[in-house]
């Protein structure tokens, strides 16, 4: 597909949904691929933020690639705290110990670290994330923690080839969102990320539509 027929179906989902396409950023995941892929597939139209999920691939692409916007978007592990707080915005908080690490680990280096949490609204037990009963404690304790700056929410929808049956999802992402008097909705992957633009997403992670042949 491209990114600049990514970029326009972001553009046409926030037109029917009557929302300013400066609204929406696109978070290119580049997971697996290569500098030079990077470069030609991503860089080369503009300096989009870049979306890793593994600390070991990321490390190397951030002291090579400079002056970028890096996300890290994947699982992360408690023991990996030290290394995560180098990412400009960290997705996948998952549980009150990993954010207690990495605002210590923020504080150590002298940075205020951004967050999202996450949020299992599937309730697939092989998603990581808080349940939604339990979301307003946890972000008042990360709210709390010295060292982090909580920007939002994000979620993973179940995987489907019919988008349409994931919007209660991220419709209910954005409605907790905004009861908790927070900005960024990061929802939405390369199948279904359309819908989540129409429902309010502020940040979408998208990977394999960046990098399919044209």
């Amino acid at each position: 597909m491209g990114i600049q027929r990514v970029l326009d179906r972001i553009q046409a989902a926030c037109l029917r949904a009557r929302r300013s396409p400066s609204e929406v950023r696109l978070v290119a995941v580049t997971k697996g691929h290569t500098l030079e892929e990077i470069r030609e597939r991503v860089l080369a139209f503009g300096n989009f933020p870049l979306g890793e999920s593994r600390i070991q691939e990321a490390l190397p692409k951030m002291e090579l690639l400079q002056g970028i916007e890096w996300h890290f978007i994947g699982p992360l592990q408690r023991n990996k705290a030290r290394f995560a707080v180098s990412f400009d915005l960290i997705h996948s908080v998952d549980s009150l110990p990993l954010a207690q690490m990495l605002a210590r680990k923020a504080l150590q280096v002298g940075k205020i670290q951004p967050v999202l949490v996450e949020v299992n609204l599937s309730l697939e037990l092989q998603k990581h994330g808080f349940l939604q009963q339990e979301l307003a404690e946890a972000v008042a304790q990360m709210r709390e923690m010295e060292g982090l700056e909580v920007r939002g929410l994000m979620t993973i929808a179940p995987y489907t080839s019919q988008p349409q049956t994931v919007r209660p999802v991220f419709a209910q992402l954005s409605s907790l969102t905004d009861d908790l008097g927070l900005k960024e909705r990061s929802m939405g992957m390369s199948g279904d990320f359309e819908v989540a633009v129409e429902e309010g997403a502020t940040l979408v992670r998208v990977g394999t539509a960046l990098f399919e042949p044209d």
